[in-house]
């Protein structure tokens, strides 16, 4: 009896291992985690008086939020299939609208900040379309809307105020209001944490809430694996892709929003490489360029390793030119690892 108890108890905790195992190659974000804990090991070692300070960490946590933004909405894109090389543009569009409806125009930061979200919508609202009435790639449509906009930006920004640059929204009507939604740090053990870190929080829990909890979570993965077979099944497939190229520019606004409030001026050409950065964070996070496979979860923290390599060589003495090396190889390594988490979990299914 005690042999058999024994034999059973083994099979048990060997079900209990491959259950664990297929569960944890089953998670797109695993080699993320990975990745991003052998980061921050490396430069706290290497940089730690100034990377392990509370100030070292509000420092990379803040770079990482702004892009962070955009990753978690490109990453939703991505899984559906789709992608989005229009956001960078938004954000610099997004800006200048806000600063000239209130420096020209008189309307009070807020109140502009409003139009600019509608525009921005209006203009993720149309790639969206154009993708479905077309059936062109999305890459080709976004990549035309990223220097259409562009130019329009920087064309009509120049046009109206002489300059590519638009300043001294401090002074302006209605900016203490959007400074204490956009713009102020929260203060944690004596070091202020700007609010943009909680806005990116608060945004990665809703989208993962989204995927994984809501029926449109099920939509997306299903778009993205499948389309063909998600429209038979009835989802919405073209109203779906409409609101997720609708969701990266509001995205794509929100950065531009705590940027233009930070930093009290718009720039027309703030936004640029962005799109690149963005959707490189969400591949470090283990979201598939296919579609069909990704998480949230994984953009944040492909944002975050973006954000403390960013800053943590910046601790370290090390020359910033070196920074888009490490980001063009942590992409190549992010695919390599994310194909090989993905066969084993394929694997551990059989």
């Amino acid at each position: 009896m005690t042999t058999t108890t024994e034999t059973a108890s083994q099979r048990d905790e060997r079900m209990v291992e491959v259950g664990l195992l297929r569960r944890l190659l089953g998670r797109p974000e695993l080699g993320a985690l990975g990745g991003a804990i052998l980061v921050w090991i490396f430069f706290a070692i290497i940089a730690p008086e100034g990377f392990l300070s509370l100030r070292g960490t509000s420092s990379y946590l803040e770079v990482s939020a702004q892009i962070g933004i955009l990753a978690v909405a490109v990453a939703l894109l991505m899984i559906g299939g789709e992608f989005d090389l229009s956001v960078g543009s938004i954000i610099g569009f997004s800006g200048a609208v806000m600063a000239m409806l209130t420096t020209e125009v008189g309307i009070p930061l807020y109140v502009s900040a409003i139009i600019a979200l509608l525009i921005s919508l209006l203009v993720g609202f149309f790639n969206g379309y154009m993708v479905v009435r077309t059936k062109l790639p999305s890459f080709i449509i976004t990549l035309a809307g990223l220097f259409i906009i562009r130019g329009l930006t920087i064309g009509i920004t120049r046009a109206v105020t002489g300059r590519t640059q638009v300043g001294g929204l401090g002074d302006a009507p209605g900016y203490n209001v959007m400074r204490l939604i956009f713009g102020v740090d929260v203060p944690i053990a004596g070091v202020g944490f700007p609010i943009s870190i909680f806005w990116w929080f608060l945004f990665a829990a809703l989208a993962t809430w989204v995927l994984l909890r809501t029926p449109v979570g099920n939509w997306i993965f299903g778009m993205g694996g499948a389309e063909e077979a998600a429209r038979n099944v009835g989802v919405p497939v073209d109203r779906l892709k409409i609101g997720l190229f609708m969701v990266t520019a509001f995205a794509a606004w929100l950065v531009a929003t705590i940027t233009v409030t930070v930093v009290k001026s718009a720039d027309t050409k703030r936004g640029e490489q962005q799109e690149f950065i963005a959707i490189i964070a969400v591949v470090i996070g283990g979201t598939l360029l296919t579609g069909g496979y990704g998480s949230a979860i994984g953009a944040v923290l492909g944002a975050l390793i973006f954000g403390m390599v960013r800053q943590g060589i910046v601790f370290a003495g090390v020359d910033a030119d070196w920074f888009q090396v490490f980001m063009g190889a942590m992409l190549i390594v992010a695919v390599l690892v994310n194909n090989y988490v993905r066969k084993r979990a394929e694997e551990a299914k059989r």
